[in-house]
C-alpha cells in the first residue's frame, strides 16, 4: 500500500504506512529530527535520534484520533467503499485537513502553497444544501477536491470564513472555522452549546469565539478554530494540537474512563509533567472541570481536552464542546471521568472533590476556593447570558438558566456547610 507522508503545515516530518498485518507504522524523517525547531507529533510519539519505527497501538492512538468516530465514520466508509475499521485507508482519503497542523498526503502530492489559499466559495443556496446533506455525507466526503477530517461523532464541517464569506477548503488548505449544524435528534443543541460557551467566556474561561446562525432554517454553531491563526491578508497558519487521549496513547474508543480510558488523575498528571506552564494550566483545567459539573456536562471525556504546541511550548488548549447534557433527560448521567469515587454528574458531595484533589496532588483549600468562586461568578453572569441568547431559543435558554442556577446554589450550599 502506498505510504502517506505526514506534514506539520508544509514541513515534512515523517512517513506512515501499514504492514502486512494491517498495523500502522510511523517513522520520523531524519531531516525533521535534525531540525532545531522540530516538535513531536505527539507526547506519545517522541522524537528519536535512532529513527525508531513506532508501531501498533501507540501509532493508532494518535492517527485514529484525528478521524471521525461512530456513525459519521461508518457512513464515510460506505461512501468511500472501504472498511470503517481501516484507519489507513480512511486517512488516505480524508487526511488532508485535520485537527492541529497535521496533513497526510500521498508521496506524489505536495502540500498546498499556503500563501495562495484556494477555497471554493459557497453561495447561500449551496451552503443550505451542504447543511442538509451533512448527516448523509459527513465532512462532504467524496466531493471533488475535499480531504477533510475532524474527530468526534457529531456532524460538522471545516470551512474558511473570510470577510464574512464562507468557502470550502480544497486539498490540504487550512480551514478557519468549524460549522456544526444541529442534529435533528438533539433539538436545541446549537443554542445549548452557544449558551454554555458564552457563559464560559463571560466567566473568564479560555474558549474560542462562537456564533449562532440559522442556515436555511437550521440552527448552526460557527466556532472559530483555536488551532489556526489568520493574518489581515487572510493567510492562515495551522497550530499543532493533540487531545489528551492522543497524548496519553488511548485510542478513540477508550475516551471514557468506564472503557479503560483516562481518569482525572491522568489528565492532571499529564499537565503537571508535560505542560510548559503547569502552574497556570492545572488550575485552568480544574476551573474547566468545575464548570462542566455546574452546567451538567457528563461528556467531558479525554478527547474533549487538548494541548496546543506553539512557540516551543505545550499548553492546555481553550475549552470546547461545552454542552449541558442534562438538558436531555434520556442521556446518561454518568461522568466521563469520575470525581473522586463519584461517577454521577450530580457530583456535589465535597468528599469526592477532596478525594479528587488528593489523587491529583492538589491543595483541597485551593480547589474548594475555586469551586466557591466559580459558583458565585456563574450566578452573577447567568442573567446577562440568558438575555444575550434567548431571542434564538427562549425555551432552551430559560431551561439552562434555571437548571444551572440551581446546581450552582446547591454546590455553594455544600461548601457553606463545610465552613460551618
Amino acid at each position: 500500500m502506498t505510504p502517506l507522508i505526514v506534514y506539520l503545515n508544509a514541513e515534512r516530518v515523517g512517513r506512515l504506512d501499514q504492514d502486512d498485518t494491517d498495523q500502522l507504522r510511523f517513522v520520523y524523517d531524519r531531516s525533521w529530527i535534525d531540525t532545531p525547531s522540530a516538535i513531536p507529533l505527539s507526547r506519545s510519539l517522541p522524537l528519536s535520534q535512532e529513527n525508531k519505527v513506532y508501531t501498533g497501538k501507540i501509532v493508532r492512538s494518535f492517527f485514529a484520533g484525528i478521524l471521525p468516530e461512530e456513525e459519521p465514520r461508518q457512513i464515510i466508509a460506505k461512501i468511500l467503499g472501504i472498511s470503517d475499521a481501516n484507519d489507513f485507508a480512511m486517512l488516505t482519503e480524508i487526511g488532508g485537513e485535520c485537527a492541529g497542523a497535521v496533513s497526510l498526503l500521498p508521496e506524489d502530492i505536495l502540500p498546498t502553497d499556503l500563501e495562495h489559499i484556494p477555497g471554493r466559495e459557497m453561495t447561500e443556496t449551496e451552503l443550505r444544501q451542504i447543511v442538509m446533506e451533512l448527516p448523509h455525507r459527513p465532512l462532504m466526503v467524496g466531493t471533488d477536491g475535499l480531504r477533510l477530517s475532524l474527530a468526534g461523532a457529531q456532524d460538522k464541517l471545516p470551512i474558511i470564513l473570510h470577510d464574512n464569506r464562507i468557502s470550502l477548503p480544497i486539498g490540504n488548505t487550512p480551514s478557519t472555522h468549524i460549522l456544526k449544524p444541529e442534529p435533528d435528534r438533539f433539538s436545541g443543541l446549537a443554542m445549548n452549546e452557544w449558551f454554555c460557551m458564552t457563559l464560559a467566556q463571560s466567566m473568564g474561561l479560555n474558549v474560542p469565539h462562537t456564533e449562532y446562525r440559522l442556515i436555511g432554517g437550521k440552527p448552526c454553531l460557527l466556532v472559530q478554530r483555536y488551532d489556526r491563526e489568520t493574518d489581515q491578508n487572510g493567510h492562515t497558519t495551522r497550530i499543532h494540537q493533540e487531545d489528551f487521549c492522543q497524548a496519553m496513547g488511548y485510542p478513540p474508543e477508550q475516551k471514557y474512563q468506564a472503557e479503560n480510558g483516562p481518569t482525572l488523575r491522568d489528565c492532571i498528571s499529564l499537565l503537571q509533567e508535560w505542560s510548559t506552564a503547569p502552574v497556570i494550566d492545572v488550575p485552568a483545567f480544574i476551573n474547566g472541570l468545575i464548570f462542566n459539573v455546574l452546567i451538567g456536562n457528563a461528556d467531558a471525556h479525554g478527547k474533549n481536552f487538548s494541548l496546543l504546541y506553539s512557540l516551543g511550548e505545550q499548553r492546555l488548549s481553550p475549552f470546547y464542546d461545552l454542552v449541558s447534557t442534562l438538558a436531555w433527560p434520556t442521556l446518561t448521567k454518568r461522568l466521563a471521568m469520575k470525581i473522586g469515587n463519584c461517577d454521577s454528574i450530580h457530583a456535589f458531595t465535597l468528599y469526592d472533590w477532596q478525594k479528587m484533589a488528593e489523587k491529583g496532588n492538589l491543595s483541597w483549600p485551593l480547589v474548594r476556593e475555586r469551586m466557591k468562586d466559580a459558583c458565585q461568578l456563574m450566578l452573577d453572569k447567568l442573567n446577562a447570558v440568558q438575555i444575550q441568547t434567548q431571542n434564538h431559543n427562549r425555551e432552551m435558554s430559560e431551561h439552562l438558566h434555571g437548571m444551572i442556577s440551581e446546581r450552582a446554589l446547591k454546590m455553594l450550599k455544600g461548601l457553606s456547610a463545610e465552613e460551618h
